[in-house]
This record gives C-alpha cells, structure tokens and sequence, in this order.
C-alpha cells in the first residue's frame, strides 16, 4: 500500500521518560484519524516529530515518499504540511480578516500583506474559508475580543490557507463547553470536506466525538502505538478500555 504520511520505528526520549517507542504508522490519503491516549501518552511527541518541532532519536518520517526526518518546520510546512494548536496562535490586535490575510501571505510567496494590489484574491480565499468555518459575522472583529471557541475555529481556519496535504489538530475542542464542542467539531468537519483529499490527524479526548468524526483511531500510552483501527474495534480493546478511557479499572 501506498502511504501519504509513514512513521517507522520512531524513537523518542527525555531523560529516562519514553515518548516513543517504534512508532509504526501509515496514513493514507483523505483518511480522518484520531489520536487518543492519556495525557504523556505520546500523541503530542508524534505530531511533533512529523511537523518537525522534534527529532526523532531514530526512525524516519516520509511525506508522499519523500524523506522529512531532518527537515525544519518551515520546510516541512512548505511540502503541505499544517497544524493548529491546542492554545491558538494567532494576533490579538488584528481582526479576524486581517489574520487570514497575514497567514495567507506566509503560505504565498506571490503574495503579502502589505501590498494593496495583490490583497483582493487573498481578500476571497479568506472570506471563503470564513464562511466556510461560520466566521464571516466576527471578519471585522479584533481576535483579542473572541470567545474561545472561535479562536479556535479561527486558527484551523488559518492553518487551511496553504491548502495542505495533512491536517494536525491539537485537541480542537479542549477549552469549549460541552454544549458547544459537538456542532464546533460539526463546523470544522464540514469546513474540512472542502478541501479534497486533505488528510487529518487530530488528537482528541472525548471519545463520542471520536466514534462520530475519525475514520480511524490511534490509541498512544507510554509511547507506543496500543490500537489502531475502526473506532468500533480500536475503543473496544482491553488495552483502550484499561489505559485510555478507564472502562475496565471502573468494573
């Protein structure tokens, strides 16, 4: 099979803690996954390790075939890689608009934020993805003034103006009330389906989000890889059931 994103035998350490440990993973293209596990599990090191934040110990990181072990982030970001994080990353005293056109720019070297002449196409592919991601009624508003929620859907938002290949979100909806993390992740699901052939990886803790939105899970404790399947199969180990969601010490 041929894979977009494939990890084999990563290896991480801090000291004596073991972040990874032989990380087999291959991710096809357009596939919706899920990256579940306790906090320290490992799920965080591994995104990392592929947007290149971290490097692996050992083991090797390909992208469409193409080796990005070694590579910085920005150039990993340049080959279609994005990410949003779990504490958005964005300019409080810009507007919303304003953000999109500043992350557009760094996507597109044609383009900057400061040139007049080039902003009306940055100006629709902003407003595009605005709409698509419900913000069109915040596009005037100072980020600083947003509830948390929207900074969210702002910063994946944001992270789509490169159009990339991969997807990494950073638990999307930590931080939002159980009332509204449901349609939130709806919203961003839905935003996502334009973009075709996207690939999304999106570390999440709330298992009914997981079983309604990922396509497949990846179950992470102490560094290694315990499942990894269809949500039904993947949630109904012993291993998930014991370390991740709890089920098996709760009987």
């Amino acid at each position: 099979m041929s894979y977009m994103l494939e990890a084999k035998g990563l290896e991480k350490r801090f000291g004596a803690v073991v972040a990874a440990s032989d990380i087999n993973i291959g991710v096809t293209a357009g596939e919706r996954v899920s990256l579940i596990g306790s906090n320290g599990a490992g799920k965080t090191t591994f995104v990392n390790m592929i947007t290149g934040y971290l490097k692996p110990d050992a083991g090797r990181i390909t992208l469409d075939g193409h080796d990005i072990t070694a590579l910085e982030p920005r150039t990993i970001t340049r080959r279609g890689v994005a990410r949003s994080f779990q504490i958005p990353q964005l300019y409080g005293d810009l507007t919303v608009l304003d953000n999109m056109l500043v992350a557009n720019a760094c996507h597109d070297q044609k383009l900057s934020f400061w040139q007049p002449a080039r902003r009306p196409e940055a100006i629709a592919r902003a407003q595009t993805l605005l709409e698509r991601f419900r913000l069109t009624e915040h596009l005037a508003r100072r980020v600083a003034e947003l509830p948390g929620g929207v900074r969210k859907l702002l910063d994946i938002a944001m992270a789509l103006t490169g159009h990339p290949k991969l997807l990494l979100l950073d638990e999307p909806t930590s931080g939002v009330s159980a009332e509204e993390k449901f349609p939130m992740m709806a919203t961003i699901m839905d935003a996502l389906g334009h973009e075709k052939g996207t690939t999304v990886l999106f570390v999440e803790h709330d298992m009914d989000i997981v079983e309604r939105h990922a396509s497949r899970v990846i179950a992470f404790y102490a560094g290694r890889v315990i499942a990894d399947d269809v949500p039904a199969v993947a949630l109904a180990t012993d291993d998930v059931r014991r370390y991740v969601t709890g089920e098996l010490l709760q009987e």
